[in-house]
């Protein structure tokens, strides 16, 4: 991404929209009508943006804004770029270390027995 997203956790929306450079109201329309941004709520009832969904918020608004895409258009732009989504929801790096932890503990295992 072009844009230099801060080294926190959580995100207030007030930043989002910063960050993003649109209105409050743009970020929680965009997350009603894009289900893969989900923030965390707090008991106050306030979003809190992880940095994947503010990382998915700027894949959104690049594809609105500067290539001219439809909601309805991005919506299947998003879907050709993550065929399924709904696999198991894990990013490529963490699926990946996942994988190096498995083939870790395998290792320890065969050294216990």
């Amino acid at each position: 991404m072009d844009e230099s997203i801060p080294d926190k956790t959580y995100f207030r929306i007030g930043e989002v929209s910063s960050i993003l450079g649109v209105e409050p109201y743009v970020v929680r329309y965009w997350e009603s009508e894009f289900k893969s941004v989900r923030p965390v709520r707090t008991g106050s009832d306030q979003r809190l943006y992880r940095r994947k969904d503010l990382e998915q918020l700027l894949l959104i608004r690049n594809l609105l804004y500067r290539d001219n895409f439809t909601i309805r258009g991005a919506k299947k732009q998003l879907s050709r770029k993550n065929p399924d989504p709904s696999r198991d929801g894990l990013p490529n790096e963490d699926r990946r270390l996942l994988r190096e932890v498995k083939a870790e503990l395998s290792k320890i295992r065969e050294l216990l027995s």
